[in-house]
């Protein structure tokens, strides 16, 4: 049976995952579980994950956005994956943006 094209990324960060030492899953939201959990989450070196794999033009729902979005304000990181970043789940859960946007800070100064 050939995969889908979103269980070929789901693959392709699962074997990362395996690779770097993380814990993950795949939680099954039927029945007493939570509608709009991310497909794959996990601990890497003390952090919490969620990734929400899509492939081709899909996008998440609205549900799962919210959840992402909680995660991420929750302190774990939470994002989509698809083809165009999947082989980045490395730096993804270091933090490292490979194309960081410069971020201003106006904190005020204060003076002793």
């Amino acid at each position: 049976m050939a995969m889908t094209p979103e269980a070929k990324v789901k693959k392709k960060v699962a074997d990362q995952l395996k690779k770097l030492g993380a814990y993950y899953f795949y939680p099954i939201t039927s029945g007493f579980g939570r509608s709009g959990v991310p497909d794959i989450v996990g601990s890497y070196r003390g952090n919490f994950f969620a990734f929400e794999c899509k492939a081709g033009k899909n996008k998440p729902t609205a549900l799962q956005d919210k959840n992402l979005s909680d995660i991420n304000v929750a302190g774990g990181i939470a994002c989509v994956v698809n083809e165009e970043n999947m082989m980045d789940i490395e730096n993804i859960l270091k933090g490292i943006d490979p194309e960081p946007e410069q971020i201003e800070m106006d904190f005020p100064v204060q003076y002793e």
